[in-house]
């Protein structure tokens, strides 16, 4: 959900050309560093090539006054650092291993992409937590969106994809269980996330009382739906790694903890507390309705006598 600015209107069309054009703008740096940053650990070039791009994208929320810039970044890059990882891979590789990743990734970064694509109304609104940042913050809010908007969250998704590195780079160990698990958990992420953003669509933009909260199809058992299906995205690329090189995954196991820790521990309390404040019957959903994993409804509460 976004929040109106009050900043001069630019057309929807013309605001998607801006966003694609400074993605088209960063991935070319990340390009150039990837091609010519005197680094030679694979690894580090391509965190390298990511914080440049991070920083573009940067530039340009700043040069239109509006952090939104970044929201797409986090399904465009992954697909690309995979790419570019496919193409250090040694010989042996399990080819259905790396097809089991980039199905995930791929299918998982376009339906993402398109979600943002299609529900951002233009350079008009912002995030409600960017503006909220700007309230907290009129001074240094540009300080807090580089950190806390753009590079945090480029931080993050990176240790995620460094779960996956040995299942796309080393020949690692066959095929196996694991691998069938890891594909298994992704296209279920996918489901999740695919079917609950398009129940949600459908009921934002349907009719619909004020304050009222989605509690039909899977937002009737999970409170947050969509979270669940990201964070398992994240524990299926730990498992195609795992599956790969144990050794690896041992340290690597930090990444999905890290992504799971973000969304229970910052973006859903922000999002409950926001919904507390501006619909009188969320309390009753929180207590009637699972956070996370989809569970029959609970029955509710009797009033107090």
């Amino acid at each position: 959900m976004s929040e109106t600015t009050h900043r001069p209107p630019i057309p929807r069309p013309k605001a998607l050309l801006l966003v694609t054009i400074s993605y088209v703008m960063a991935i070319a740096a990340g390009w150039l560093t990837v091609a010519f940053a005197p680094i030679e650990d694979p690894i580090g070039r391509t965190f390298a090539a990511d914080a440049v791009a991070t920083i573009v994208i940067f530039g340009w929320s700043m040069a239109y006054d509006n952090s939104s810039f970044y929201d797409a970044y986090w399904s465009v890059i992954p697909p690309l650092i995979v790419v570019y990882w496919i193409s250090l891979a040694e010989t042996g590789v399990p080819a259905l291993r790396t097809a089991g990743v980039v199905l995930v990734i791929f299918v998982w970064g376009a339906r993402l992409t398109w979600n943002w694509a299609r529900g951002w109304t233009g350079l008009d609104h912002e995030d409600w937590r960017y503006v909220d940042f700007r309230n907290q913050f009129p001074r240094t809010y540009w300080l807090v969106s580089f950190g806390g908007i753009h590079f945090f969250p480029t931080l993050i998704v990176f240790a995620g994809m460094l779960a996956v590195w040995p299942a796309l780079v080393a020949p690692g160990r066959p095929l196996g269980a694991i691998d069938a698990l890891a594909l298994a958990v992704g296209i279920g992420g996918i489901a999740f996330e695919w079917i609950a953003d398009n129940q949600l669509r459908d009921f934002v933009t349907g009719p619909r009382a004020p304050g009222e909260t989605l509690r039909t199809g899977l937002w009737r058992y999970s409170r947050h739906p969509n979270y669940l299906g990201e964070m398992m995205i994240w524990w299926s690329l730990f498992l195609f790694g795992l599956a790969a090189d144990p050794a690896w995954a041992k340290w690597a196991v930090l990444a999905p903890l890290a992504m799971s820790g973000m969304f229970l521990l910052v973006s859903i309390p922000l999002i409950e507390k926001r919904s507390l404040e501006r619909r009188a019957n969320y309390q009753q959903v929180i207590d009637e309705t699972s956070m996370l994993i989809p569970l029959p409804p609970r029955k509710p509460r009797e009033p107090a006598r």
